[in-house]
């Protein structure tokens, strides 16, 4: 077990430390986001290609976490891809200077590799043990498959909302948003969950719900709902009221107001 979570901080910090140092030539830290998906895909075939365990559940994890982060990535490089720098990132170059591209290694690069190790607790501990495949892996896999649908479907919905031109600055309470603020954070959040019990099976991959409940928390309070309504309430006229009438994360028939 110590040696899975050795191997994979080291592969998430040779990650991290060369999409820095593209981040520098590129004068772009957004890119980190794309790395952010696919960081989990090389842990969970770097412990598939090198632990010794149950072939059975450590391809399931692989194939989930690999599916997950490729769709992520792939999403979020078609959705930023000319766009320039992530509000977020200008903001802190902004505020930094010069002295930015130092610092980023340690607040966003670095920051965001510990994230990634915590999280990833479930493809590194649920690999590295023996006990065969039984009814939690699969309730897991249900669980994930609920999630990567409503994360996919949520983006899916947004981008095609988007696209509209007669929907420019309007508010999207249509399909899966109607029912909640945040489809792809509440599917993303099942998707960890799901992994998790997959890996909780095995006794000591239990340890890897840790993980699941930090990305719970990075998602609702850190860099996804919180972070975002913030920026949303000030310049999209109606968001207010969709609040007011709509679930933040968890899918609930809308309030009458």
């Amino acid at each position: 077990m110590g040696d899975a979570m050795t191997r994979a901080a080291l592969v998430i910090a040779i990650l991290m430390v060369g999409t820095w140092l593209l981040s520098l030539v590129l004068k772009n830290a957004s890119i980190v986001d794309i790395t952010w998906g696919l960081g989990f895909v090389a842990v969970a075939w770097s412990g598939r290609i090198d632990t010794d365990g149950n072939a059975a559940r450590q391809w399931l994890l692989t194939v989930l976490v690999s599916v997950w982060g490729v769709r992520l990535a792939g999403y979020l490089f078609w959705r930023n891809h000319g766009k320039g720098e992530d509000f977020r990132y200008r903001a802190m170059r902004k505020h930094w200077g010069q002295r930015f591209g130092l610092i980023s290694l340690v607040t966003v690069f670095a920051l965001q590799g510990t994230l990634m190790w915590i999280v990833s607790l479930p493809v590194q501990l649920g690999q590295a043990r023996a006990t065969a495949i039984g009814p939690l892996a699969y309730i897991g896999a249900a669980v994930w498959l609920i999630g990567i649908g409503f994360e996919a479907v949520g983006d899916l919905q947004l981008a095609r909302f988007k696209a509209d031109p007669s929907n420019a600055g309007r508010v999207m309470d249509q399909g899966l948003w109607r029912y909640t603020r945040h489809p792809n954070y509440f599917g993303d959040s099942l998707v960890w969950w799901g992994i998790a019990l997959i890996a909780a099976e095995t006794g000591t991959g239990a340890w890897g719900l840790i993980g699941a409940a930090v990305m719970t928390v990075l998602l609702l309070k850190v860099s996804g709902v919180a972070l975002l309504e913030k920026s949303l309430v000030k310049r999209r006229d109606g968001y207010r009221e969709y609040v007011a009438r709509t679930s933040a994360f968890v899918p609930l028939p809308p309030k009458r107001l």
